[in-house]
Formats: C-alpha cells, sequence, structure tokens
C-alpha cells in the first residue's frame, strides 16, 4: 500500500471520532488504532519490518529511565518535525521551559499540511529528542515532559 494513502488515513482518523481504522486492498491491508501501545499494522509481508522497527522501540524504551512523573509526548504522524512556526521565529519550546496543556510544542509537516502538537499535560520540557527538520514515525517520541 502506497504510503501517501496511509498518512491520508492517518489524518482522517485524527480528523474524526473513530479510534481505529482499517484498510484491505487486495493482499495488503492495514489498521490504524489511536491507542498509544498500537502500532500501525499490516499485511505479513511488511508485519515483520514493523515488528523489527517495534522491538528497536522498546529497547530504547528499556534503556531510559522513566518514572510516574515522567509522560511524552509523541508524534501523531509520519511527517517533519519543526520546532520553530518559521525560519525566522522563535522556537515553540525549550528544555527546561514549563508549558501548559492545550500549549503548542512543535509542527509535524505532512503532505504539505503544517500541522501543530499540542501537549496533553502541564509540566517542564526535560529533553527534546529530535532535531529541527528531522523526520518523524508515528508514535515517535519527541518531546520529554516532568509533569507539575
Amino acid at each position: 500500500m502506497d504510503l501517501r494513502k496511509i498518512k491520508k488515513l492517518i489524518e482522517m482518523l485524527q480528523e474524526s471520532d473513530l479510534n481505529e481504522i482499517e484498510v484491505k486492498e487486495g493482499e495488503e491491508s492495514v489498521r490504524i488504532n489511536r491507542k498509544k501501545e498500537n502500532i500501525v499494522q499490516t499485511s505479513p509481508s511488511m508485519l515483520a519490518t514493523n515488528q523489527l522497527n517495534k522491538n528497536d522501540n522498546l529497547n530504547e524504551t528499556d534503556n531510559s529511565v522513566k518514572s510516574d512523573n515522567h509522560e511524552s509526548i509523541v508524534s501523531p504522524m509520519v511527517g517533519t518535525f519543526y520546532r520553530k512556526p518559521a525560519p525566522d521565529k522563535e522556537p515553540f519550546i525549550e528544555v527546561g521551559q514549563i508549558i501548559k496543556k492545550g500549549e503548542t510544542v512543535c509542527i509535524i509537516e505532512a503532505m504539505k499540511m503544517m500541522n501543530q502538537v499540542k501537549s496533553e499535560f502541564d509540566g517542564t520540557v526535560v529533553s527534546i529528542n529530535i532535531g529541527d527538520g528531522e523526520p518523524v514515525e508515528f508514535g515517535q517520541e519527541l518531546i520529554s515532559i516532568e509533569k507539575s
């Protein structure tokens, strides 16, 4: 299945009240679920690749120290990460900055559209895990927050 179609499905899911969507095209299929613990599942030919990526992410998480007081802001889609609203503007957030729930923390560009990512909780920015202009994947950890 074409990556552009998958991106469009993710956008459609975000814009709707649905929690999950599944599409089959011949022998290929894609299931996208809003829950953080689920990852996009695809046909058997692509499942092995997704499982390898999932295991890599689990290893990274296991190596980092997480407490009940820390949360992560993850990418809601595949795209390009931007810390600033425009190249000549200041970044939305900096490490050590206190942020509020609903505050814009970055932008993800997907399919020529700029999508604001907002914080889901109050807290202090502990780390920004992606460089400005770098590609991101769905569910990838962007920012670590210490909840207040």
